[in-house]
């Protein structure tokens, strides 16, 4: 009896040590299959409770969205509860996740024991107007009157976005402005100038936006060191902001997306995204190489949240000094579930709102009658970095010009971009004073350099 149980424990093994070998071959570890439920229950109730409560698309099209990223989340069993605006997710009963929206302040994976995002709420604002002002000045970017489109443009863009969505490229959102004016804009599948569409890694530059408005008013030093306390006594201490915005902090955090891999576990398998990342070792020396990371935006965002003393007071500085200046109208920036800004990824906003950020820095920090940072942050910020592998990277932002080649080759060298998964793209053309912005759910290549190049041709 004992012979046959010790042969049947190694048989299993052997099974077990196979099928792990044999789907190794095909690129999937260990680590993803015992992170996949976890990994996918999260993204699923995440992403869902956001596309249906802040961008306010049906379960459907939502669901179409979600399963594009993976065929297991195809699988996942989901459960709506329009009365607490929460969305369950479960993948086959070995693991279940929910997120809850709030209002202003969007969706978050729930964790027990974590319930500071409630508290946020307070201080959520509505769109201000001046109403003083003259009905003139009450347009875009202040307010979201447009009275500025010119008919050549605005046919332009509604053929692009027909072409695209024909090639099934499906774009929902395309809008360019000049010398401060939307000339054209169009949307399609479900979206409209109002719609808050997700950026994903374009938050990242909107971070970066914050932390220089910040040292504007003298709270934040951005060539010291990040003074986290968790690096204070090793090597990581020598981590300047400056490093940290440039992405060569050196930090050893993986970019992929699969389960069990850094970015992965952040965002749908933690409940602080900036405790996950702190706990990474460093990799390589700081300011040398240019690893793009996720975690280091999130970083970025607790340094904000440091500065200001807490997630209470980030959020209220958010409000006041961020959104209400850029004049934000349909614009919801997500915490996870301990109140933290996830700067990597979660600003959902409407294209018209998109373009405030891309005009802003046009203006060099100056919109809507104030200043959100100082003249020079741009020049700054649009700087080739100091790493040898991939120096066309500025502050949180992807410039044009910098490594071998162009990387939008038919658009001027001064072009930069705040980028995002699914071919987010807010475009910044300073020589041509102009902003384009596209915003979709692309799964390849879209054809940024050549739909812009047509844009500007036009103008």
């Amino acid at each position: 009896m004992r012979k046959r149980l010790i042969f049947f424990i190694v048989s299993v093994v052997g099974l077990v040590v196979a099928l792990l070998f044999g789907l190794s071959l095909i690129g999937i570890s260990p680590a993803y299959i015992v992170s996949a439920p976890a990994v996918a229950t999260g993204i699923g109730a995440k992403l869902l409770c956001s596309s249906r409560y802040v961008s306010g698309f049906s379960e459907h099209q939502s669901f179409d969205d979600l399963v594009q990223y993976s065929g297991i989340l195809d699988q996942l069993t989901v459960r709506y509860e329009d009365d607490e605006k929460t969305v369950s997710a479960s993948l086959f009963g070995l693991a279940e996740k929910s997120s809850t929206y709030l209002p202003g302040l969007g969706c978050s994976v729930d964790y027990e024991g974590f319930d500071t995002r409630y508290s946020l709420a307070q201080f959520i604002e509505e769109p201000r107007v001046n109403e003083s002002e003259t009905a003139e000045n009450l347009a875009w970017p202040l307010t979201d009157h447009v009275a500025t489109v010119e008919p050549e443009v605005q046919s332009l863009i509604e053929t692009l976005v027909l072409e695209d969505n024909a090639a099934g490229l499906n774009t929902r959102a395309l809008l360019v402005v000049k010398g401060g004016k939307i000339l054209g804009e169009a949307y399609a599948q479900g979206a409209d100038a109002q719609t808050p569409l997700l950026g994903w890694s374009m938050a990242k530059s909107l971070t970066a936006v914050m932390l220089a408005s910040l040292e504007y008013r003298g709270l934040i030093d951005l060539a010291a060191p990040a003074s986290f306390n968790e690096w204070a006594n090793d090597e990581r201490a020598q981590i300047r902001i400056t490093d940290l915005l440039t992405m060569t902090d050196g930090l050893a955090f993986s970019e992929e997306y699969n389960p069990g891999d850094d970015a992965t576990a952040m965002l749908f398998d933690s409940p602080s995204a900036a405790d996950y990342v702190l706990a990474k070792p460093l990799a390589h020396e700081p300011g040398s190489h240019f690893n793009y990371s996720s975690g280091t935006a999130n970083l970025l965002a607790r340094l904000y949240q440091q500065a200001l003393g807490g997630p209470a007071a980030a959020r209220s500085d958010y409000e006041q000094n961020i959104a209400a200046v850029l004049g934000f109208q349909n614009a919801v920036f997500e915490t996870d579930a301990a109140g933290g800004f996830v700067g990597s990824s979660y600003l959902y906003a409407s294209a018209r709102d998109w373009a405030r950020i891309g005009q802003v820095m046009l203006n060099a920090g100056e919109i809507n009658g104030q200043r959100l940072f100082s003249t020079d942050w741009v020049d700054r910020a649009t700087q080739h970095n100091a790493s040898l592998n991939h120096p066309a990277y500025g502050y949180q932002w992807w410039l044009n010009a910098g490594n071998q080649s162009l990387r939008w080759p038919s658009l001027p060298k001064d072009s930069f971009a705040a980028m995002g998964n699914r071919q987010q793209l807010v475009m910044v053309i300073p020589s041509a004073d102009v902003v384009i912005v596209r915003l979709g759910w692309t799964a390849g290549r879209y054809p940024d350099n050549e739909n812009f190049k047509r844009i500007l041709d036009a103008l």
